[in-house]
């Protein structure tokens, strides 16, 4: 039997084979690497870090539990303002840096059609550690 006759049989075979072999170990890797992302995520995901919900919507961590996933996560979007989502909800965590550009666009002013009664107050907004040190403060109270 030359290789011809052999290949022309069992040709398909390898090939087949040798895709089976690359989508198994592709996947590996896949998952390898989103499990690494999401052990990363659920390290730097601690109360007073500032976090992305999936929904488009930026707040700070107040309570996360990394070993049950399936306990909601309390975020607080606003000052006294807690919202409890799913933990999978949390998309990233936001960098300092990366918040920045968002805060300028928040404190642009507002043109001088807008009447006084409309205007916002001087809006400030608190850095991670000094909303953890509120709300350590604020569970103090409740004690």
């Amino acid at each position: 039997m030359n290789f011809a006759t052999f290949f022309s049989q069992y040709g398909l075979f390898f090939v087949l084979a040798i895709l089976l072999v690359f989508m198994v170990l592709s996947t590996r890797r896949r998952n390898k690497r989103m499990k690494e992302e999401q052990e990363k995520k659920a390290q730097e995901t601690v109360p007073g870090a500032k976090v992305l919900l999936q929904g488009g919507i930026y707040g700070t961590i107040v309570e996360f539990d990394p070993e049950n996933l399936d306990r909601p996560a309390k975020v607080e979007v606003a000052p006294g303002v807690v919202i409890e989502v799913h933990s999978q909800a949390i998309l990233r965590i936001v960098d300092e840096e990366q918040a920045a550009p968002a805060d300028e666009a928040a404190q642009t002013p507002l043109d001088e059609h807008t009447p006084l009664d409309e205007r916002p107050e001087d809006i400030r907004i608190e850095s991670a550690e000094e909303t953890r040190a509120r709300l350590q403060r604020e569970a103090d109270d409740k004690n």
